[in-house]
């Protein structure tokens, strides 16, 4: 597996050592730094990594910065929490080496299952069943981990730089004809707080990215004429 493998990062000294020494062969690391006040550039470059900073905060913009910096034709797109094992990479890029698709999204599997906030789990259960209505993907998670051809991201032409990237990008990926798979992945506790899940004020600020996205698309998971079926 040859690929770029980015992570977007803000503040995370701790699990950066991890993530980093357990990317596959062959691969080379991108640690966008999104801000980080802990010395995380200065880590991810003594591991080896490709740093690139990103001022404007945003998963958004720090993943994209991260896109344009590839050079690889198959990028991969990794929390760099320590909640993801870079070892799970090479099972998301075969379906897109093998030409059987063309995005690949690790769909999490908690272990333990304390690993996932119930209060994300929720969101996230109520996402995706209108990801499901708005695009007819078949998918249960958005899926942080992801793999896909850089030429393919960079053609959908997304626009959010918040937290409704990850959903932009799915919706427009099924727009746009190209072939979206799940792959389960263990989904372990993060190193230190979360952003966004670690707190329900953080869950609901990337819900209400997510909705704006999803009306345009039109389906919103908070609508009762929209609720998934128990």
């Amino acid at each position: 597996m040859i690929a770029d493998v980015i992570l977007p990062c803000l503040d995370e000294a701790l699990a950066l050592p991890g993530v980093l020494a357990a990317i596959p062969p062959g691969c080379r690391a991108i640690v966008v730094d999104n801000g980080s006040t802990d010395g995380s550039a200065e880590v991810a470059r003594a591991h080896g990594a490709l740093v690139v900073a990103e001022p404007r905060r945003g998963f958004g913009a720090a993943v994209h910065a991260g896109v344009l910096a590839a050079e690889a034709d198959l990028v991969a797109i990794l929390d760099a929490d320590g909640s993801l094992d870079p070892a799970d990479l090479p099972r998301l890029a075969a379906p897109v080496l093998a030409g059987e698709a063309d995005l690949v999204l690790g769909r999490r599997r908690p272990m333990p299952r304390s690993a996932w906030p119930l209060h994300a789990r929720l969101a996230n259960r109520a996402l995706a069943a209108a990801i499901r209505r708005a695009s007819g993907v078949a998918v249960h998670d958005l899926g942080p981990m992801r793999v896909a051809r850089r030429a393919d991201l960079l053609a959908l032409d997304l626009r959010d730089r918040r937290s409704g990237y990850p959903l932009e990008m799915l919706l427009a990926a099924s727009a746009s004809g190209l072939r979206v798979r799940e792959v389960d992945v263990p989904y372990r506790p993060r190193i230190g707080r979360s952003k966004v899940t670690g707190t329900v004020r953080g869950t609901l600020t990337a819900v209400r990215d997510m909705r704006r996205i999803l009306k345009e698309h039109g389906a919103d998971p908070l609508n009762r004429s929209s609720a998934p079926n128990p």
